[in-house]
């Protein structure tokens, strides 16, 4: 068996170690270590930016830019969860319990290097595991047929909804919005349009997946921070301990191996990744320590564990994104998007016709792990500095990123108005604690489930036609019974572990009425969007939304009726304005008034014109700089984004002025 995949080993080899390919590896670390310094962005944040710039490019360099990304993310968050004491994603949550008392105690060196050496030996162990995994079973994967590929999904989708929280039902009726934003527009099968009219043509092709994870995820988090109105860090000192942190690895190294063995296992279970993996690992080094007492005050062993599974989880998470086409998190959702630019398709054909590509992305993986614990380690006192400043001067240059990005999916205008009008569901999602992750699965499956279902009822019916014997053959192989039983029994094991997890450390409830009203609302679009369903002509078009609308419609029913019985302690009435949030010194809707200004500017003036007088007011008014700085700070925003343009030969989006005047680039 080896002899025979040997070539496509060696070619993928070859492949990795090419200049251009190491570059742009080296090229996705360092974006990958910038945006993992912000707390809350993340992968999924990172990828979604780096969407709209992987049309046309080589599908190695794609990869490579992805994959390194990927790789260093879960290594580079832990500098906020270390300084800050705030979690730099939710795979990095149970970091902060010991890493930001070491901080505290003037040891941040120690626990920064105990962190990046757990991290580099989790993402080799889960690079190692995918290598090894693929080659056994690959003569499995390549059983697998369309009913098949339905019943993992189906898999999938259920372990998503119900591990999504401490309220299976939430998980439940995140993931089911998810799915029917994704089924808005033309339908894949007959063509029939939903939730959308060719009088308004926007809709028509539904909303595209760089949008909808830029506002579910980094609009949420942009908002968020910049409510505080602080430096990411204070002090930007690390102290010293470097060495000792390498030696409190080797001392745990079997610590680092067990939970490195949670992260791939959480990995390879889809949906599952960052929001649990972590405390898993922590959990486990708790529950295996004779001396318990140090743990949440500065013991090395919390610090160990948890990083040395998250990166390893990334290892796991390509287990079904590659081989099924099953994104193992919202980060590898993402992924999904990215390969489907670059003209790839995951899932058993990728790994019996493109095994070079597979192991590429491996392989990348591996490599980019070790560039991204190298750079952490080399450049850890820039980023310790670079993290003093206050987040209120980066903001506005993420914000029109991420503008810029977004417009660049369908080259309109609408594209802003859809990622403010998507960032305000992400806000909410996150404010009243359903899981976004969920959400952004649902989304990107939604579309695939939908073709899996139409095409193997065809098939299925067509065999029902000769006999009913071999229509039943077609659908119950030994494979999607044994997926059926799995998906039945995830359901119930999920839903007694669902206590135990939770996206947010501090989530508190307060009262009633605002939960309540976002459900309501929810409630009502789901109403709106299954009679819509129900209304479709095409039977084939109509049975995909109709099924899952009337499913997730149940369940915020239920979560209805839950609130109406249960007092307003209970994790339903979860709302981050209840806590730390409600009292940071600026408002949420204030803030995200900035940015829907922005939006109204860009279409009056266009977005050159319109982030010139976005940034000039924000620096003066929020920044609190002077005249000669804030005209100085917008001219080094405006120069990047225009000189960005420039060099991709992309436009600026365009506004109603530009309807009136020939303008030259870039006001057109």
């Amino acid at each position: 068996m080896f002899a025979q995949v040997l070539p496509e080993l060696a070619s993928a080899f070859s492949m990795i170690f090419q200049p251009m390919q190491l570059m742009y590896l080296m090229g996705g670390v360092l974006l990958g270590l910038s945006i993992g310094v912000l707390p809350g962005l993340g992968g999924i944040a990172g990828l979604a930016l780096l969407l709209p710039f992987m049309y046309g490019m080589e599908p190695v360099s794609g990869l490579a830019l992805m994959v390194g990304l990927i790789a260093v993310i879960p290594t580079s968050d832990t500098f906020s969860s270390v300084l800050l004491g705030i979690p730099g994603s939710s795979a990095s949550q149970a970091t902060v319990l010991d890493g930001f008392p070491l901080s505290q105690q003037g040891h941040a060196a120690r626990a920064l290097s105990a962190a990046f050496v757990s991290s580099l030996f989790g993402g080799l162990f889960g690079a190692a595991v995918l290598t090894a995994f693929i080659l056994i079973a690959r003569p499995l994967i390549l059983a697998f047929g369309l009913p098949e590929m339905l019943m993992i999904t189906i898999l999938g989708m259920s372990m998503v909804a119900i591990l999504a929280g401490r309220v299976p039902l939430k998980g439940v009726v995140a993931a089911g919005l998810g799915i029917m934003l994704g089924t808005i527009g033309s339908a894949p099968a007959g063509g029939s349009l939903r939730m959308s009219t060719y009088d308004f043509p926007y809709l028509v092709d539904g909303f595209q997946l760089v949008i909808v994870g830029l506002g579910i995820y980094a609009i949420p988090e942009l908002v968020s921070l910049l409510r505080q109105d602080r430096p990411i860090a204070e002090g930007g000192k690390l102290g010293d301990g470097w060495g000792q942190g390498l030696r409190d690895w080797w001392q745990h190294k079997w610590l680092s191996l067990r939970c490195a063995t949670i992260g791939v296992i959480v990995g390879v279970i889809p949906g599952l990744g960052g929001s649990v993996v972590d405390w898993l690992a922590y959990g486990s080094a708790v529950q295996t320590a004779k001396d318990k007492s140090q743990f949440g005050s500065g013991d090395i062993r919390g610090v160990i564990a948890p990083e040395s599974s998250n990166n390893a989880k990334e290892g796991g998470g390509l287990v079904p994104t590659l081989i099924f086409g099953i994104p193992g998190s919202g980060s590898m959702a993402i992924f999904l998007g990215g390969l489907a630019l670059l003209n790839m398709t995951p899932g058993p054909q990728m790994v019996r016709n493109n095994l070079d590509i597979t192991y590429t992305i491996v392989w990348s993986l591996a490599l980019a792990n070790v560039f991204g614990a190298g750079l952490c380690i080399l450049l850890s006192k820039h980023i310790a500095k670079m993290t003093t400043i206050r987040f209120t001067i980066i903001a506005p240059y993420l914000f029109m990123i991420i503008a810029f990005a977004a417009f660049q999916s369908r080259q309109s205008a609408l594209d802003l108005a859809a990622l403010v009008g998507i960032g305000i569901i992400g806000i909410l999602l996150r404010r009243f604690d359903y899981s976004r992750p969920a959400f952004l699965i649902g989304f990107v499956l939604s579309n695939q489930t939908e073709i899996f279902v139409n095409q193997a009822f065809q098939i299925a019916a067509a065999r029902f036609r000769r006999s009913a014997e071999a229509g039943w053959d077609y659908l119950l192989s030994p494979i999607s019974v044994t997926l059926l039983i799995l998906t039945v029994v995830s359901v119930v094991v999920g839903i007694k572990a669902s206590k135990n997890i939770r996206e947010n450390i501090d989530a508190p409830t307060g009262g009633k009425t605002a939960p309540f009203i976002f459900l309501g609302v929810a409630t009502l679009y789901l109403l709106v969007s299954t009679w819509d369903a129900w209304m479709v002509g095409r039977l084939q078009d109509r049975v995909f939304p109709l099924t899952i609308g009337l499913v997730t419609l149940a369940g915020a029913l239920a979560l209805l009726a839950r609130m109406a019985l249960r007092p307003a302690t209970d994790d339903v009435f979860i709302d981050l304005e209840t806590g730390g949030e409600g009292q940071a010194p600026h408002g949420l809707w204030s803030t995200l008034g900035w940015f829907i200004g922005l939006l109204v500017l860009t279409f009056t003036f266009g977005l050159f014109i319109a982030m010139t007088i976005f940034l000039m007011a924000f620096f003066r008014t929020r920044g609190r700089f002077g005249w000669a700085r804030s005209v100085f700070a917008t001219a080094i925003g405006i120069g990047f984004i225009t000189g960005l343009a420039a060099v991709l030969g992309r436009d600026l989006p365009p506004g109603y002025l530009q309807t009136l005047a020939d303008l030259p680039w870039p006001l057109t």
